[in-house]
This record gives structure tokens, sequence and C-alpha cells, in this order.
């Protein structure tokens, strides 16, 4: 365990000095010793990777660590913060030596021929660090890609080119991502949802779980297990990871068009019963103004009545049996609060009247 950490903590050094102007004074045989002690830690990692007591162990004794450099007033170094880490140290320091001009010739040249050897070199790791870095610099791509906005707002998002073609790289991206990985697909898209303007990134997650179903990749072309093999797959890691993260879920039926939602919803039933059942607790937060006939919230983030109304006009309007799951719910919300008939006691009433459905 000390040996373990104290490579650790060495190894922390070396892959802050990649950044720096000290490069300049590294030679071949340096990238190669580097890179060297990078394999090896990333060994350690997939050794003891699923054992999950001895995992546990070395995470609690590097978060003291870094505690105690905290404490000292140094900080652990960006990247490198837990043991997950370990699985891309390689991957970490080839990037900065890469983006570091100071670097020299000869040792960049030596970088090069490691990280691109070319066809009819032997490899003997099976996840090369040149198929890492490649699909690195397409997830990168792929974030920037994502930022553009090419769309108005009162575009048609479904008929939209430039969000289709979002759409169809997201699910690409997906695809590429194993599920091996530490939350695989999830992780990802955490990591999309944190970076990218969030209503853009919703509406792009919208026409993906729109698109019609490709056929499965060939055989000579299948991924690595466990990963996805069809746009069909991506989208169901797209439903899964909503599912999971509730403020984008909420954000995601809150913010984008009600049509768009009734499309998402007629296509996705998991997501339908999550959205039917965040309009209910929105309405349940409105209450009957009487002096001025309708149902209003008590704090400004409650969804107005106008576009609780709307959402629901819109499921309406679905053809069966999304229109009818919505009548049904809003039949039994109606039934629960009291099945009352006349204006202002129940919203669940004046919802059903304002949408033609009530008695």
């Amino acid at each position: 365990m000390e040996s373990l950490l104290q490579h650790f903590e060495r190894f922390s050094e070396v892959l802050a000095v990649s950044r720096t102007t000290h490069v300049r004074t590294w030679d071949p045989a340096t990238v190669r010793r580097a890179l060297q002690w990078a394999r090896y830690l990333r060994h350690v990692h997939r050794r003891f990777g699923r054992h999950v007591r001895i995992r546990m162990a070395l995470e609690r004794r590097l978060q003291n660590q870094w505690r105690l450099e905290g404490g000292s007033g140094s900080s652990p170094v960006p990247g490198l913060t837990n043991f997950q880490a370990l699985e891309r140290c390689d991957l970490l320091l080839s990037l900065r030596l890469l983006e570091n001009q100071a670097l020299g010739d000869a040792a960049y040249h030596y970088l090069l021929q490691e990280l691109f050897p070319g066809p009819g070199v032997p490899d003997a790791d099976p996840e090369t660090l040149q198929g890492s870095l490649a699909r690195l610099a397409r997830r990168r791509s792929a974030v920037h890609l994502l930022r553009f906005s090419g769309y108005g707002e009162n575009s048609v998002l479904e008929e939209d080119s430039v969000l289709k073609t979002q759409a169809e790289l997201l699910l690409a991206r997906l695809r590429e991502v194993p599920k091996a990985e530490a939350e695989g697909p999830s992780r990802f898209l955490s990591i999309l949802w944190e970076r990218l303007p969030q209503n853009n990134f919703l509406k792009v997650i919208a026409a993906a779980l729109l698109l019609p179903p490709s056929s499965p990749r060939p055989q000579e072309e299948e991924l690595d297990p466990g990963t996805p093999k069809t746009l069909a797959d991506g989208d169901q890691e797209l439903v899964r990871w909503l599912l999971t993260k509730s403020d984008a879920m909420a954000a995601f039926c809150r913010n984008l068009p009600a049509g768009l939602l009734t499309s998402v919803a007629g296509r996705h039933p998991e997501l339908s019963r999550v959205y039917l059942g965040l309009l209910a607790d929105w309405a349940r937060h409105l209450h009957y103004d009487l002096q001025k006939g309708i149902w209003i919230g008590t704090e400004s983030q409650h969804v107005p009545w106008e576009e609780l109304y709307g959402k629901f006009q819109s499921l309406c309007q679905a053809p069966p049996p999304l229109k009818d799951d919505v009548l049904a719910a809003l039949e039994s919300c109606k039934a629960k609060d009291g099945d009352f008939q006349v204006r202002g006691l129940s919203i669940w009433t004046d919802l059903l009247l304002a949408l033609g459905c009530g008695s």
C-alpha cells in the first residue's frame, strides 16, 4: 500500500511537470520512463478495480493523502483525483505532452512514434493508447459541435437538419463508450450536461429519441462487447440517463415545446409515465384564485396554468394509447380529489373541462 501511494505521489508530480516548461529538458528516455510509469498505474487499476475492498482502501488512503497535501499548501493534480483516474494515466500524460510546445523535438518525435507506431507494429495492450486518444478526440469534437445552435426558436425541431445531425452525432459517440467504463454512457452524458448549454443539449436529446431506429452493424464491424450496436441502443442509453437524472428530466419536460414532448412520450412509454407524473406534481402546486378566477402558483418557479394546459392539450391530441393514458390519469386524479363537477374546486376537473372532456 505504501509503495503504491509513493508511486502515485511521484507520478502526480510527473503529471504536473508535463504541463510546464520544464519538459524542455526531457529526452526520449525520460518520456519512455514516464509512459511506462503511467502504464504500470493503469495495470494497478485493472488488477484491483474489481476488488471492492482493496479499491476502497486505496481510495481512502489517497483521499487522506490529498487532505494532508491540501493542509500543507499544495493541491491535488487536476485530472488525477481518485482511484478511477489511474485508468487514464497514460492518456492524461500523453495529451499534456502533445499540447506542451516546450517539449523538445527528439522527445516529441519519440512520443509520436509511441502513440502512432504505424501498421504492422504489434501492440500487447488490447486497449491501445492511440485508440483511446482517437476516441477522446472524437468526443471532444462532438462536444464542440453540440455547442453549436443553428436552429431558430420557431423552427420545427423534429425537421431541423442541424439538430438531426447533432442527434446522430450524439448517438454515434454513445456507441463508442464501453459500458465497462466507470458508469459508461451515463457518465459521458452527465459530462455533456454539465458542459453544454443545457436547453440546446435537451433539444438534441429529444431529436435523438425521435430518430428512426437503424439496422444493426454488420458482424465484421461489431464494436467491443458491452457497447450499444445500433442507434436504437443509443436512445435507450438516453432514456436510462434521463430516468436517473431527475434534474435533467424535469428540465426536459419543463423547457421543451409541448408538441416535441408529446412526440417523445409517444415513442418512449417509460418517459411518458414520468412526464405525466411531473405534470401532476406541477398541477398540485397551483391553487384557485377566487378574485381572478384562475389557477395560480404561490412561487415564481411554479408552472403556470397556461403552460400546464398547453402540455395536456398536446398530449390529448396524440393518437392512442397515449391520449387514453393521459385522460385516464386525469380522471383518476379527479376522482381522488373529490370528483367535483364544477369549476374552481379541483384543478383536475378544470383541466378536463378546458380540454373538452368533462362531463
